[in-house]
């Protein structure tokens, strides 16, 4: 664990080359460390994922998160998240060209060893399988509880989010990890054991960890269904992974 770290707001390249904001921490002191591209979720770029790259900086890795509905405007995440969400959320296209650019930015920083993972939360989750098996160079990735990986109806997917990341899962490259509750809806235990049975199938490198209990969310304390024991055992699990992976 790192007792010092550093964390602040920056600019960098995203989809297009656009210029858009982000938050990047990382520990003080060391060698080169593996980093980490940390998709925000659904309700928007908050304060749980600031909190995510700090923690994560904690324990030895560098971390970016990027601001994906930085088009709406500054303000507070809540009204912004809600607006994105009403005009469809970010669509696939430009997420991959938001995720590579903030690739880009960890391999250039001399203190990043150049091995980089991607990591969501819900939306972020999906996210995160369609960029690990869309995307080149991607080292580890870790979904969690990622909503939409499979759909249940093709009426689900939109001209923004026209696919649905499993069909790309023959193309995934890199190790995964899953991170779920079994009391979760989306997806429900069902879907996770069909998304597993792919990744079975196919021979890809994966750990899947579900927890009783546990529904959708259960790592943010700032919502009723944080479950902090789960949490932590689910925490350990993901340092260890990204540790294995990317150094």
């Amino acid at each position: 664990m790192y007792r010092d770290i550093i964390g602040h707001e920056i600019m960098y390249k995203g989809h297009n080359g656009e210029e858009k904001n982000a938050y990047y921490s990382r520990p003080l002191g060391g060698p080169p460390v593996g980093s980490v591209v940390f998709i925000h979720h659904i309700p928007g770029w908050n304060e749980v994922c600031i909190e995510t790259a700090r923690r994560l900086a904690h324990h030895g890795f560098a971390c970016i998160t990027h601001n994906m509905y930085a088009a709406y405007g500054e303000g507070d995440p809540d009204d912004i998240g809600a607006r994105a969400r009403a005009e469809g959320g970010v669509s696939d296209e430009q997420m991959l060209g938001d995720v590579s650019g903030a690739m880009a930015f960890l391999r250039a920083q001399k203190d990043v060893n150049g091995k980089v993972a991607i990591m969501g939360y819900c939306s972020g989750g999906r996210q995160t399988y369609l960029a690990a098996c869309r995307l080149p160079n991607v080292d580890a990735a870790v979904d969690c509880w990622g909503g939409r990986v499979m759909v249940k109806d093709v009426s689900a997917l939109t001209a923004k989010q026209p696919v649905a990341p499993i069909d790309f899962t023959k193309d995934l490259k890199c190790p995964m990890l899953g991170i779920f509750g079994n009391d979760d809806k989306e997806p429900d235990p069902d879907q996770v054991n069909k998304t597993e049975e792919i990744l079975k199938s196919l021979g890809k490198t994966y750990e899947f960890h579900r927890y009783d209990g546990a529904g959708h969310a259960f790592f943010d304390w700032s919502r009723p269904s944080y479950r902090p024991e789960q949490a932590m055992d689910a925490w350990k699990k993901v340092t260890a992974f990204l540790n294995k992976n990317i150094g």
